[in-house]
């Protein structure tokens, strides 16, 4: 079963997170996709987090190493109608990107996101909680 796995999911599973456990129970038997922007969204959450002094430039760069190691299949995302989703739900558009793939592949979402889950929710696409 594929699912699309958001970013925080993958920083997460290499940061070793609390919801580690669950993850990796959730998405075992399953292939995980993401749309195109994902090592990019990677790169700049692991910057802010620097930013916020919660990791060293050195352990942004082993967790980016890490995460690239994870399988997952990266997907193009229709922008126009992830865009008409971020507009109608008040979202960033990065979110949208995952929802949008999530509808399009008919597939589950896995996210921390609350907010994500929500809109997920209202677009009738699965969570795996």
């Amino acid at each position: 079963m594929n699912v699309v796995a958001d970013t925080n999911i993958f920083l997460a599973v290499v940061l070793n997170e609390s919801e580690k456990d669950k993850i990796v129970q959730l998405t075992s038997e399953t292939t995980a996709v993401a749309p195109e922007i994902l090592p990019y969204e990677v790169g700049n959450a692991l910057t802010a987090m620097v930013k916020s002094k919660q990791l060293t430039h050195k352990e942004a760069l082993s967790a980016f190493e890490v995460v690239s190691t994870i399988p997952v299949r990266l997907v193009s995302a229709d922008i126009r109608h992830a865009l008409k989703l971020a507009a109608e739900y008040n979202l960033y558009a990065y979110d949208a990107y995952f929802l949008q793939c999530a509808l399009h592949l008919s597939c589950p979402l896995i996210t921390l996101d609350k907010r994500m889950k929500q809109v997920a929710h209202n677009l009738n696409i699965e969570v795996l909680e």
